[in-house]
């Protein structure tokens, strides 16, 4: 058993032991009051999940293992004369809750490499979609497609005990996580440069092999980036759609593999992970629009008016639940002041960011007029030459693999059960309703 696999098993067996404890001692205890308004507002707040990687605050913002974004950027290893951190980091942190030692993650980005080959049918499957079908769907099919190498299922299928089912679970996460960059990479060139593909470096980290994979080798700060993107990008808590939707497929016990593509396919949605696709496309519009790269402030104010009154939203600002700009877009802010201050499209952002939360606040009805991740990371992709915003959940899909997957290894340990809400109908809250019992 590797070192970590060993931590994580000790303190995971741990925690299932105090959490049934506690559900036997305080089950009937009332945790919290579901109001209508959550019932018919897509469970809105509702408190009904154990999640362990990270938890998201309306304020403060994301917190993993309760370490802000700005603490990671200064705890987490890096690589060699690089200023970001390592996902890797990230992804130890998230599973047992510590900051691993330099040894500790070069041991795990070797890991990954050795795990790294994806199987020949996936391609074959790819390969057997129209180059046209978007990327996001092309990543999901082939996640699916890997099911039949599944170490859980192939284990639950001989008979498995329950109490192994973390450790079948934490092999798939492994492996599905070392494999992704090679597959995103396989389908972006794929459809934007001809069917050309790079070969892995071996010698790389997870995120900077990623990277060249991908074939943007002009600037190193592209593997610098990348590093930074895929660890912001990693988590949200458990209620986000992503995770959330790859939490319930796992509680039937599905596998790493069917879990995650089912997270992925909830990811695609334009209210969800295709927002950032939604914002980079807005903005070349704009600037189509205006006939200029270098817009003025007044004239961004002008356009954002006219969207709002076709009945559209402005397209990265907005949260469901942060009530202040979003860290991982004051992140991303701070590595384009480091790196490409000067670059006009990520320009045009900030003056977007300067003129967008006045307008919002005017209207008197949102509640968050702020910017969240989606609002940059567009911005920072088309200045190193990744103009095709298509592909931007899918790099979106290879990052919330670390936190929904750290967060299965969880769910399988602790013996989570099935998910199984209540719904109810319209008549029952009617009835409800006339009779006074909710408020």
């Amino acid at each position: 058993m590797d070192a970590l696999k060993e931590k994580f098993h000790k303190k995971s067996s741990a925690l299932k032991t105090e959490m049934r404890a506690l559900l036997k001692a305080k089950g009937d205890t009332v945790v919290g009051d579901v109001k209508l308004r959550q019932v018919l507002g897509g469970a809105r707040g509702v408190k009904m999940m154990l999640y362990e990687t990270s938890a998201l605050d309306p304020i403060e913002g994301i917190r993993f293992r309760g370490y802000s974004i700005p603490q990671l950027r200064e705890l987490l290893p890096k690589a060699p004369g690089c200023k970001e951190p390592l996902p890797e980091g990230l992804f130890w942190l998230m599973l047992v809750g510590e900051i691993p030692t330099e040894k500790e993650v070069r041991w795990l980005s070797k890991e990954w490499m050795k795990r790294m080959k994806v199987p020949a049918h996936t391609y074959n499957v790819i390969n057997a979609l129209p180059e046209n079908t978007h990327p996001m769907v092309q990543f999901s099919v082939a996640i699916a497609s890997m099911e039949s190498t599944s170490v859980f299922s192939k284990n639950y299928a001989n008979g498995m005990h329950k109490n192994d089912y973390w450790d079948a679970t934490y092999e798939d996460a492994m492996n599905l996580i070392a494999r992704l960059p090679k597959i995103a990479a396989y389908i972006y060139r794929r459809v934007f440069h001809d069917d050309v593909h790079v070969a892995a470096d071996k010698s790389l980290d997870w995120a900077a092999n990623f990277a060249h994979m991908l074939g943007i080798n002009g600037e190193a700060d592209f593997k610098s980036l990348m590093r930074l993107y895929l660890t912001i990008h990693a988590d949200h808590e458990g209620g986000n759609a992503s995770a959330h939707t790859a939490h319930l497929v796992g509680s039937t016990l599905s596998s790493a593999y069917l879990s995650y593509a089912g997270g992925m396919n909830s990811l695609a949605g334009p209210l969800h992970g295709l927002a950032n696709q939604e914002v980079i496309k807005w903005i070349f519009e704009m600037l189509k629009e205006l006939k200029t790269k270098n817009p003025t402030k007044a004239q961004i104010a002008k356009y954002v008016k006219k969207t709002l009154k076709a009945g559209k939203v402005i397209p990265g600002y907005g949260h469901a639940v942060l009530r202040q700009p979003d860290p991982r877009f004051t992140a991303q802010r701070v590595f384009a002041e480091e790196y490409i201050k000067d670059a006009e499209i990520v320009q045009v952002v900030w003056k977007v960011f300067d003129v967008v939360p006045d307008i919002l606040k005017g209207l008197g009805k949102v509640k968050n007029p702020w910017p969240n991740v989606d609002a940059h990371s567009g911005a920072i992709l088309v200045h190193y030459g990744m103009k095709q915003y298509p592909f931007y959940t899918v790099l979106f899909g290879v990052s919330r693999a670390l936190g929904v997957l750290a967060a299965l290894c969880w769910s399988r340990a602790l013996g989570m059960p099935l998910e199984r809400p209540k719904s109810v109908t319209s008549e029952w809250v009617k009835k409800t309703v006339s009779n006074g019992v909710i408020a």
